[in-house]
């Protein structure tokens, strides 16, 4: 784990965001690739790229500050600015970015759920899996103490560190990066059957509320709130369940929709 990669003069080049940047260009590069493959909107993939990474970092950030650690940042409002040093809250980076990328396909005139069911959904959980490695990286999203010989020992300097010193701790971020690589899988699959316009993009949704909802149990870089659920979990929950919701409710209008035939 290397927090700085290098340095130019006296500024340190920070893993962590060299591998941000990394997971948003990759991801970036597959919707190109997908956008190519389909035959559509591929000379918008860049801006949407670069419109949608830029309203997921400001999300991500403000979500982890005002969510995480507020009573930390309230003191400390200068360093609020600081992405360099870590402090990106997945869920917020999402939300950010969907919220980017729907404003530039409603300007531009874009199917939105088409979009989002092609390109969005895949490129965007494949570049969460490679953004997961940036917090290993950074030593932070780390798992709490597996109580054994076995897990995942951060050097001094990181916050996993800081917070449980040596102890080997569960790689809850890198088992996270791996179940977003099964989802890229499931959804491209997905993809090639006869669905509707929108179960993709819910589909992702539904898959990573899942798997971040069990996967905050071995998470141990902040406690559990209400009914013992972190604000995590809880938010899974509810993005889960509306999901489900729109992705049943696509499916039922599907199906009368063949049903019924042509008028």
């Amino acid at each position: 784990m290397h927090q700085y990669l290098f340095h130019i003069g006296s500024l340190p080049v920070r893993s962590y965001g060299a591998v941000m940047l990394l997971s948003i260009a990759l991801a970036g590069c597959i919707g190109y690739f997908l956008a190519r493959q389909d035959g559509r909107w591929h000379r918008h993939v860049l801006d949407i790229t670069l419109w949608g990474g830029l309203c997921g970092f400001v999300g991500a950030r403000l979500w982890d500050v005002f969510f995480f650690d507020w009573s930390y940042y309230r003191h400390h409002l200068g360093e609020i600015l600081f992405i360099w040093q870590g402090g990106m809250a997945i869920q917020g980076g999402v939300i950010g970015g969907v919220l980017g990328g729907y404003l530039y396909t409603v300007i531009h005139r874009i199917d939105s759920w088409d979009f989002a069911d092609r390109i969005a959904a895949p490129a965007i959980v494949f570049g969460q899996a490679v953004g997961r490695a940036a917090n290993l990286l950074n030593g932070d999203a780390f798992g709490h103490p597996t109580g054994g010989q076995y897990g995942v020992v951060y050097p001094p300097g990181t916050l996993a560190h800081a917070t449980y010193g040596s102890q080997p701790l569960w790689p809850a971020e890198v088992w996270e990066g791996q179940a977003d690589m099964v989802i890229f899988a499931l959804l491209l699959l997905f993809r090639t059957t006869n669905h509707a316009k929108g179960q993709v993009f819910a589909l992702y949704f539904i898959l990573y509320s899942l798997a971040r909802f069990f996967l905050e149990y071995l998470r141990g870089d902040y406690p559990a709130g209400l009914w013992q659920l972190k604000a995590a979990q809880m938010l899974s929950l509810a993005t889960f369940l509306a999901a489900t919701a729109v992705f049943v409710i696509l499916e039922v209008r599907r199906r009368r929709r063949r049903t019924a035939g042509p008028a």
